[in-house]
């Protein structure tokens, strides 16, 4: 058995370089589309301005794609040095969406960077801005395909076990594409990141405005950024439902710990909007309810009875004394293939697989047949995530979400209404609001990944199965070494992004000779001079 600290220091360092890396994404998603947005007025307007724009907020984009990309491409390694056996047991199916989004995805967003920012002299208007808009969804189609990995992950479609291989095959690329998991989740994390470009926007113009630098751009950004994020708001929260709803059916485990609901309540059942859930006492030490709301936010009927941790426990554990017998038939395949009875033994007991694994740790010596029935209740114990973690990570998610939506109302009146800058207070409290949608991002990862425990992929395969046989030294080692380095990669960025905000649009915007200025490559330059200067 794999040493249950080194699973942990596993966990905690994917964990880590995941956080790390998920606050370079979503402004990366949101900003593309952004610019594509300005870009696109510029084209059609002819109005050098939005041009001026599109320089600006792209210098800023370019930052956080590059050390985005830094940070990302350790994850992958990851599973093969970290997660040894879980890239074994599901490699046939996760690598493909990951190979298709380094092969199709990346590389096409990677290559139009380059021309979008090498490329406006060299090509038509409309040409840029096709690459503009390329980029675009190049960044998007790489979160398609990861977020096609990850869904197989929350919810299991397209493949089986082979129990001649030992491993899961492919057996529908189009399922595994169009999991509704994988879907709604791409949706949902895709207009996350048009929420979080569209606050940073507003919060960069905003701190413009109030000190009366490049008012006629800030005044502009801000106003497309703020009807961006309004519409973005609305349907994150929207598609946040839909998906919430797919998860219901899922992973009612999740839905579950995420409502802190213990006991199966009647129809309509009650909605704790603040509780404190206490996992050993199996309750909540308090909650504050409104009555007769988490049945139809849940299942979109005012009848249907959303199970409770209780009855999940009790339906788990019958699935795990099945799935007991699909392992015993496992072991016995894997000494003699050929075995029939053993064969029609495990297919009998085949889809409760994964949960005779969940309780494959407390079998004594490795024997599943001295199992007694308190192992069993610990191994269905085991099956619901920490419900305090889940429970709390989901409403700041939804709390915050709230916030930037009244914020955006605000911003889309005050900015429609042409008297933006009269309201100085908002203006000063509008920079603030640029770390809430990171935030939420980051607390909408957790609830997606705590929500899944204790399994790496839901039903099929324990966490604490996945891990590598590594040293808890190396493990020590390496944790702090991803910690310190992504430290020093988020540090750059904050010095780079406020060195070029600081600096604001190049001083010469109003100049007649702009147009033949060199673009983003000519502000780079002068920024990198500024630097080695020390100004």
């Amino acid at each position: 058995m794999i040493n249950p600290t080194v699973v942990e220091l596993s966990r905690w360092q994917f964990a880590a370089t995941a956080l790390y890396h998920f606050l370079f994404v979503p402004l990366t998603l949101g900003m593309t589309f952004m610019l594509a947005a300005m870009e696109t007025v510029y084209v059609t307007t002819g109005r050098e301005i939005y041009r001026r724009m599109v320089e600006f907020w792209g210098k800023l984009f370019l930052i956080n794609f590059a050390l985005g990309v830094a940070t990302g491409l350790t994850m992958e390694f990851e599973f093969g040095t970290n997660w040894s056996f879980y890239s074994g047991f599901v490699g046939d199916i996760f690598g493909a969406p990951l190979a298709i989004e380094g092969l199709m995805a990346f590389f096409m967003e990677s290559t139009f960077i380059g021309l979008m920012v090498f490329g406006w002299k060299r090509l038509s208007k409309m040409q840029h801005l096709l690459v503009t808009y390329l980029v675009a969804l190049g960044s998007n189609l790489s979160a398609l395909w990861i977020l096609v990995a990850n869904g197989f992950m929350q919810d299991p479609q397209g493949a089986h076990f082979n129990p001649v291989t030992m491993r899961m095959e492919l057996t529908s690329l189009p399922a595994l594409i169009f999991s509704p998991d994988a879907q709604a989740k791409f949706v949902h994390t895709s207009i996350a990141g048009y929420v979080t470009a569209s606050i940073f926007v507003c919060g960069i113009s905003a701190w413009y405005l109030y000190r009366g630098r490049h008012v006629e751009l800030a005044r502009r950004s801000f106003r497309m950024a703020a009807l961006f994020g309004v519409l973005a708001t609305a349907g994150v929260i929207t598609l946040g439902d839909a998906l919430g709803f797919v998860g219901a059916h899922a992973q009612p485990s999740k839905l579950a710990a995420m409502e802190a609901m213990w006991k199966t309540e009647p129809a309509p059942a009650p909605f704790n909007v603040v509780a404190w859930p206490d996992q050993k006492r199996r309750d909540n030490d308090f909650a504050l309810q409104v009555p007769y709301v988490l049945t139809p936010l849940l299942t979109h009927t005012l009848n249907q009875t959303v199970p409770g941790i209780d009855d999940i426990v009790r339906d788990n554990r019958e699935r795990i004394v099945s799935g007991v017998q699909a392992v015993q038939a496992l072991k016995q395949l894997s000494a003699k293939p050929d075995d029939a009875p053993a064969m029609a033994q495990f297919k009998a007991h085949e889809s409760d697989l994964g949960y005779g694994f969940l309780a494959e740790r407390y079998a004594p010596d490795d024997d599943l047949a001295r199992l007694s029935p308190s192992d069993l209740d610990k191994a269905a114990w085991d099956s619901i995530p920490n419900v305090f973690a889940e429970f709390w990570s989901f409403r700041l998610m939804v709390g915050m979400g709230l916030l930037m939506l009244a914020f955006f109302v605000l911003s889309t009146l005050f900015t429609l209404r042409r008297d933006l800058q009269r309201h100085r207070w908002f203006l000063r409290l509008a920079p603030w609001m640029i770390p809430v949608p990171f935030l939420a991002c980051e607390f909408g990862w957790l609830t997606a990944e705590l929500g899944r425990q204790p399994w790496t992929v839901y039903g099929l395969l324990p966490t604490w199965m996945s891990a590598s046989t590594h040293s808890v030294g190396y493990m020590v080692f390496s944790l702090i070494g991803f910690v310190t380095l992504y430290s020093v990669f988020i540090a750059i960025e904050m010095y780079l992004m406020v060195r070029f905000i600081r600096q604001g649009p190049h001083e010469h915007d109003a100049g007649p000779a702009d147009s033949q200025r060199p673009a983003w490559g000519g502000g780079y330059a002068t920024a990198g001079a500024m630097m080695r200067k020390g100004d």
